[in-house]
């Protein structure tokens, strides 16, 4: 499923996202920059070592990543050029402002994205795993984040991709963009 806004492609996909062929692949890290669980996991073992020696410098010089916010390293042995990671919110049933968190992952992220010039870039479901955010919230979120940001923004985007792990998430994405053509 692809979209258009403005001269960006935006398209759901479903895939594991350590083989995207984009120029930045989004990893949902955790504050500490360590490697985790999920996503997280699956990018720290399939980009190696390099990636998390750039993470340990980061953590070294800023004390890690807060919620909703984004760094960039090497995407080490990844098909791609980088990983930005970003920290999403635990769900609190919407009582710790998680869905602004939530914005500002990809906000932040699609802003230090477009300083690097990158024209592709691979997001995963942000925060939707462990983390418990409700799926259709958080695709809707997602979705309207992007869209946000093209339309505000001169960006050197082409393609920006949603890579969905499961079937679940990819029917969501899938009807959450469909209701934007």
């Amino acid at each position: 499923m692809e979209i258009r806004v403005k001269s960006v492609y935006i398209e759901v996909i479903k895939e594991d996202i350590t083989k995207a062929k984009t120029d930045c692949i989004v990893n949902a890290a955790n504050t500490s920059l360590l490697g985790g669980g999920g996503v997280d996991g699956a990018i720290h073992r399939a980009g190696g070592k390099e990636i998390l020696i750039e993470c340990m410098k980061i953590r070294d010089r800023q004390g890690g990543c807060p919620v909703g916010e984004a760094v960039i390293t090497t995407a080490g042995k990844l098909d791609a050029k980088f990983v930005i990671h970003t920290v999403g919110p635990v769900w609190n049933n919407g009582k710790s402002n998680e869905e602004e968190k939530l914005k500002d992952c990809y906000m932040n992220t699609l802003d230090l994205a477009n300083q690097y010039n990158i024209e592709s870039i691979a997001f995963p479901n942000i925060s939707t795993g462990i983390y418990k955010f409700p799926k259709k919230r958080a695709a809707e979120i997602a979705i309207s984040s992007l869209r946000e940001f093209i339309e505000g923004n001169n960006s050197s985007f082409k393609r920006i991709q949603f890579v969905c792990f499961d079937d679940e998430n990819y029917q969501i994405y899938v009807k959450t963009i469909k209701g934007l053509v």
